[in-house]
C-alpha cells in the first residue's frame, strides 16, 4: 500500500512537469536520474511511469527511456470526441440517478474553482476543473462509464490544460460550469447536455487554434 501511495504521488509530480512544460512532448523521461532527483529508489519510479502511460502521457519503448506523449490533432479530436459522448451520457444519468448530496459537491466544487481561479497556480485550477468533470461522471453510479470516462480524461490531460490556460476562455469556462450545475441541480438532462456539448466543443477549437499557433498543422496543398 505504501509503495503503491509513493508511486501515485511520483505520477502526479512528473503529470504537473508535463502539464507546466517542464517535461516537453518528446522528452525522455531517464528513470534512474528522476529516481535520484525526487529521492526514491526505481521501483516506484518504474510503477509511476507505467501509471502516466496508461494515461497516454508517456510512451513506453523497449530498451530505451520512455517519452513525453506527443499525439497529433488527429488523434486529439477522436479523444475528444469519445469523452464529450461519455460526459454527456454520464450527466444525464447523473440527473437522474444522483444523490442530493453528490450535486451539493458538484456545485461546491463549482465555487471553489470560482473562488481560486485567479489567486492560484493554472495547474492547481485545472485539477480542480478535473475533479469537476470526473464527479459528475461518478454521480452517473455507472461505474463502467465513470472508469472509462476517467481512462480517456487522463489522455487528454495536456490537451485540456493547455486550453484551459488560454485566456480568453476564462469566463466562458466559469460561466458554462454554472449552467451546467443549474442544469444538474433543476435534474434538467436537456440543459446539463446542452452546456456540457458547447463546453466540449470549445475544447476541440481551442486545441486546434493551439497546433495553428504552434505551426504544428500541416500546410493546406
Amino acid at each position: 500500500m505504501a509503495d503503491q501511495i509513493l508511486s501515485d504521488q511520483i505520477a502526479q509530480s512528473l503529470r504537473r512537469q508535463i502539464l507546466g512544460g517542464k517535461l516537453a512532448p518528446g522528452d525522455s523521461i531517464k528513470e534512474r536520474d528522476n529516481a535520484a532527483e525526487m529521492g526514491v529508489s526505481r521501483t516506484p519510479m518504474r510503477e509511476a511511469i507505467r501509471i502516466l502511460a496508461k494515461e497516454g502521457l508517456v510512451i513506453l519503448r523497449p530498451s530505451r527511456s520512455p517519452i513525453v506523449a506527443n499525439p497529433t490533432l488527429d488523434e486529439i479530436t477522436d479523444n475528444i470526441e469519445v469523452l464529450a459522448c461519455l460526459e454527456m451520457k454520464s450527466a444525464q444519468l447523473a440527473c437522474e440517478r444522483a444523490t442530493d448530496a453528490e450535486l451539493q459537491q458538484i456545485q461546491s466544487i463549482q465555487h471553489h474553482m470560482e473562488a481560486v481561479y485567479d489567486t492560484v497556480d493554472p495547474i492547481d485550477v485545472f485539477e480542480i476543473d478535473m475533479s469537476f468533470h470526473l464527479a459528475i461522471a461518478r454521480a452517473s453510479h455507472n461505474r463502467s462509464m465513470a472508469e472509462t470516462h476517467q481512462s480517456y480524461l487522463s489522455r487528454l490531460w495536456r490537451a485540456r490544460y493547455l486550453s484551459a490556460i488560454r485566456k480568453r476562455s476564462r469566463e466562458r469556462v466559469l460561466r458554462q460550469h454554472r449552467a451546467i450545475v443549474a442544469g444538474l441541480l433543476a435534474r434538467d438532462p436537456e440543459q446539463v447536455t446542452r452546456e456540457l456539448g458547447s463546453h466540449l466543443e470549445h475544447l476541440a477549437i481551442n486545441v486546434r487554434h493551439r497546433f495553428e499557433e504552434d505551426g504544428l498543422l500541416p500546410e493546406a496543398v
